[in-house]
């Protein structure tokens, strides 16, 4: 798991650091992640981005960017290589699926072949030992990230009744089970029912199809959690406007977080969506 995070992020503070490498995924984490690496002193950020998934926009925010497609791991690692980074952090949606999605090099195919089990963990993690035996360690990124994370006591949004809090707390005890199981880390329920499980498909889809078996009437609570002693190496549970448009568009009610463990990223885009669509966003623990 590398060292605790204390240790990490005294680490990844000192003046040492001038060098960090970012495999940038989608959406907006890698673009929050360099200005708050910036901010803490990383002098030089070498992003690694996935053609049709990262956007082009990052290149703005690092001192370079080398353009890859999934699967091509052993490009990935030369970059770092030829850039001499030491140390990288992986940020952004990275779907597990795409792996397979497109025709892996060699490399990937064979870590692809190893595996016993194909999610999401085990092909990271077998990625985090090919990027380890080449000098190449990745680490959280969280210590960058810590201000972005919803906190006990976190709530947006509507007060929650006394049937949404026992629905909340029903779901927390099944998210939790299910990411135990290494299944996913959402789910939606109603009135005491289990109405979707995330699986590979990811949480968006999760909301939807919850969304759609809550009958015409909504109001169904969806719960995302995070596994236990759950690596944030490659990771990081985060909700954005993205997530809150589809909460929306499945008329779920409430969407609840793990405490201290889940990203809230564009505060100010999420806070005027909850206003507008009138969703309860809170944490559970």
């Amino acid at each position: 798991m590398g060292p605790d995070k204390e240790t990490l992020l005294q680490y990844c503070m000192s003046p040492a650091l001038d060098t960090l490498g970012m495999i940038a995924g989608s959406r907006s984490l890698p673009f929050l992640f360099a200005q708050q690496a910036r901010k803490m002193g990383v002098k030089r950020l070498v992003a690694v981005a996935f053609e049709n998934e990262t956007n082009p926009e990052i290149a703005s925010l690092v001192d370079a960017i080398i353009w890859v497609k999934v699967g091509q791991l052993s490009k990935l690692i030369s970059v770092f290589r030829d850039h001499r980074v030491g140390q990288c952090v992986m940020v952004g949606q990275v779907a597990p699926r795409n792996l397979f999605d497109v025709r892996p090099d060699l490399r990937a195919m064979i870590l692809l072949f190893k595996l016993k089990e194909r999610n999401a963990h085990s092909l990271f993690s077998a990625i985090a030992e090919e990027l380890k035996r080449e000098g190449i360690e990745l680490i959280e990124a969280t210590p960058w990230l810590k201000p972005l994370m919803a906190a006990k006591a976190f709530h947006l949004g509507p007060k929650l009744s006394a049937g949404q809090e026992g629905d909340i707390a029903f779901g927390f005890h099944i998210a939790k089970e299910i990411s135990r199981l290494e299944i996913g880390q959402t789910v939606v329920v109603k009135d005491g029912t289990v109405l979707a499980v995330e699986g590979f498909e990811g949480t968006d889809q999760c909301l939807t199809r919850g969304g759609q078996l809550a009958g015409k009437s909504g109001g169904a609570i969806a719960v995302k959690v995070a596994k236990q002693e759950h690596d944030m190496r490659f990771d990081i549970p985060c909700i954005g406007p993205q997530t809150l448009e589809t909460c929306a568009v499945a008329r779920i009610s409430v969407l609840a977080l793990e405490a201290d463990k889940t990203l809230v990223l564009e505060r100010d885009a999420v806070e005027a969506l909850i206003a507008k669509y009138r969703i309860t966003l809170t944490t559970v623990e």
